[in-house]
């Protein structure tokens, strides 16, 4: 039991820093920011957090952070604050003491938000525009801060993973969704941390050639309103509750259990990258909930129009816009940042709407301190730094701008693949340009071919079976009409809407997306590949399941060990593999592509159908779109030749390969499935790995790659 003197005890000054709750095996000390609050209360709970045990009011404020000292409290108090100073929205104050508010440097949460009336600072239901006071306690609707230990994990003698970006293959997965249809495994282990360091999951990314896998948010999130009312949940997770504490459900047993799982993964050679939103948080606009960072000091915390203070800056879509440009708040993120490096190991984050972070007062700018702070931070500079380029403010779509030490979401790379594999017409320069590390808009400021992260699919939009299955997005069970998500996918069902039995169209289906796969394997830059795709993970043409926490969203590993599931499964990890062995398939840098390396071979070049170089005017008629992409890459004295065959065109063509002659071999083609030697056992016919002289038919939308028998001398 937990000794109670603390309740009697008075508080001493302590220390401002560091910020949040910090036990030093005497008692604990609090320390919380607010620029503009006049008072800082400390509330504390019973066991259960049903029960205000004890208010005190913090001592001290020294630089803006009031902090206190209580003797004799120890980790595992439950513990909240209740901020005082002007409630004034017109002028961007909304201070509420009736409000409990979440410390925002917790690293521990105990229960969940309650939805009531009272969580709003507000009067809820009074005339639209009406901002008066609300003075009910929230505090039996809120969750609890829990003072964590300070002891550290155990690591032991394990050692993150070194891996270079030039060998890094990404798998986005959800946490929870990863484990619940796992049916071999026990219920309690299940949409859990612990489940993603299962042996049988790390096989099947080995399996893969999966080097990273990128976690949607695991920091805490809210369940919102407005889903709740609707039987609805937030599935993806990026309305942040907490920046420094894990999601509650991801640990039932504590945060170890998230530790234990990078530590396996760790094992295996896998890194693990955090999808994190410091974009905005979940208190929403000026008519959400006051929850933590709104009540604690909303003018210093949040954006808010210039002038009409009540109302906030929304770059983000989602309501507010947090703000880095004020030191407090940038020292969170960064703080948060560390912790995650630090006590949890994670080699790398993925900034969630980052264009929004890099925005100072002017706009989006590459200088920003957000990217100054990070850039010179000698851990974090370190990691694997991924920018999703864009937001929905003014200029927010920024994609190649971003600052040297950061990769970026690709979002052209993706949009090009998948209209030239639908077969639009004008597409053959973006696929050419996409395949070659889109050097346009990443060879700037010695950035590196790694920078592009490459992409055709991700968890927000169609997963790879429905990019093919569907041409209208159907997610009528969120909701929203039907007109949620984008209504431009560049999709096509090749045929009908949907499942069908119609073999001649899911062999197509199939054909097309082993395509898809293989132009993303055989790119320059760097490959991402969603969760699931690799057996045919469908959302029944859901491209927003945000919402979804059920098995519409769910990975069914049925599907991973059917027939389909196993060959998919097969096929990417061949392409990993033939990634790994040719060093053309996947630069390392930026360099001239007109250089010979080889008599007669530069390192690109692009070669109509019958063999001949595509001439300038060519490229300008957008009814051609098959051609070869030949590459070529020097590595320790000797040179790899690769060489793309691409038809998106509903007929076989010949090509011609192109001159000067070299002994080729089909190391691949994407018109066919099992590439196993079960499958050759049976008499299915397997070109891979056959001699090649003069030509070669390509089947309607497909890719054939060949290679140079033998790497040859590069010259002296």
């Amino acid at each position: 039991m937990m000794n109670e003197t603390f309740l009697h005890a008075p508080l001493s000054a302590g220390r401002p820093y560091p910020l949040g709750a910090s036990h030093d095996g005497l008692g604990v000390n609090f320390a919380l920011f607010s620029a503009n609050a006049t008072r800082v209360d400390l509330c504390l709970f019973d066991a259960h957090g049903r029960k205000e045990l004890r208010r005190a009011a913090l001592p001290e404020c020294t630089d803006e952070v009031w902090h206190g000292y209580l003797p004799d409290a120890e980790p595992g108090l439950l513990y909240g604050f209740r901020v005082h100073g002007p409630y004034d929205p017109e002028h961007g104050h909304r201070f509420n003491p009736s409000k409990l508010l979440l410390d925002p440097y917790a690293r521990q949460l105990h229960g969940a938000v309650h939805w009531g009336d009272a969580l709003f600072g507000y009067r809820v239901g009074h005339a639209r525009g009406d901002l008066s006071m609300d003075r009910r306690d929230s505090a039996s609707l809120m969750p609890k801060c829990v003072v964590s230990p300070q002891q550290p994990y155990a690591w032991g003698d394990s050692r993150p993973p070194d891996t270079s970006w030039d060998d890094t293959l990404i798998y986005e997965v959800h946490l929870r969704g990863a484990s619940m249809m796992r049916e071999d495994l026990p219920a309690a282990l299940r949409g859990t941390a612990a489940a993603l360091g299962d042996p049988r999951f790390v096989e099947h990314l080995q399996r893969l050639g999966v080097s990273a896998v990128e976690l949607l948010p695991v920091h805490a999130f809210l369940q919102s309103r407005l889903l709740v009312e609707r039987g609805l949940r937030n599935y993806w997770g990026y309305d942040t509750l907490a920046y420094f504490a894990p999601e509650p459900s991801y640990v039932p047993n504590g945060a170890n259990e998230l530790r234990r799982a990078i530590r396996r993964l760790h094992a295996a050679g896998i890194q693990v990258v955090l999808d994190v939103v410091y974009n905005h948080t979940c208190e929403g606009n000026e008519w959400g909930p006051t929850l933590s960072w709104r009540g604690i000091d909303n003018a210093s915390y949040y954006r808010l129009v210039p002038g009409e203070e009540r109302r906030y800056i929304d770059e983000t879509g989602c309501g507010n816009t947090v703000n880095l440009s004020h030191p407090a708040v940038l020292r969170m993120v960064l703080d948060s940042l560390r912790e995650w490096a630090g006590a949890y190991r994670v080699d790398g984050f993925r900034f969630d709407l980052c264009a929004t972070l890099g925005r100072e007062g002017t706009g989006f700018d590459p200088g920003a301190g957000f990217f100054d702070a990070i850039l010179q931070d000698p851990v974090l500079s370190r990691l694997k730094l991924i920018a999703e380029p864009w937001d929905v403010g003014l200029g927010g779509y920024q994609l190649g701008q971003h600052p040297p030490g950061f990769a970026e979401w690709n979002g052209v790379f993706r949009d090009s693949t998948r209209r030239y594999w639908r077969g639009d017409a004008e597409q053959r320069p973006g696929m050419a340009a996409a395949l070659c590390g889109s050097r346009g808009l990443f060879d700037r400021r010695h950035r590196r071919p790694w920078s592009s992260i490459n992409f055709i699919t991700a968890h927000d939009g169609f997963t790879l079976a429905d990019l093919v299955s569907y041409a209208e997005r159907h997610n009528e069970a969120n909701g929203e009409g039907g007109q949620d998500g984008t209504a431009e996918n560049f999709s096509a069902n090749w045929g009908a809407e949907g499942p069908v039995e119609d073999e001649a169209i899911v062999a197509l289906r199939d054909g097309v997306r082993r395509a898809l796969l293989a132009s993303l394997f055989f790119a320059d830059g760097t490959p991402m590949l969603l969760a699931g795709d690799e057996f045919g993970h469908t959302q029944s043409g859901n491209n927003n399941a945000y919402c979804q926490d059920n098995p519409l969203s769910w990975l069914d590993w049925r599907r991973a060990g059917s027939p389909a599931g196993v060959a998919l499964t097969r096929f990417v990890g061949r392409l990993a593999e033939l990634r790994r062995r040719h060093p053309s398939l996947h630069a390392s840098r930026y360099l001239d592509l007109a250089e010979e390396l080889l008599p007669g071979i530069p390192r690109a070049s692009c070669f109509e159908p019958d063999g001949q170089a595509i001439a300038p005017g060519q490229w300008d008629d957008g009814e051609r779109r098959a051609f070869a992409l030949r590459r070529a890459a020097a590595r320790e004295g000797r040179v790899d030749v690769t060489l793309l065959l691409l038809n998106p065109c509903h007929e076989a063509l010949s090509f011609v390969l192109p001159a000067p002659a070299l002994a080729w071999t089909c190391e691949l083609d994407s018109s066919r499935g099992d590439l196993s030697a079960a499958a050759a056992a049976e008499g299915a016919e397997v070109s891979e790995g056959i001699e090649v002289s003069e030509g070669i038919e390509v089947a309607p939308h497909a890719l054939v790659l060949l290679s140079a028998r033998g790497r040859q001398e590069a010259p002296a």
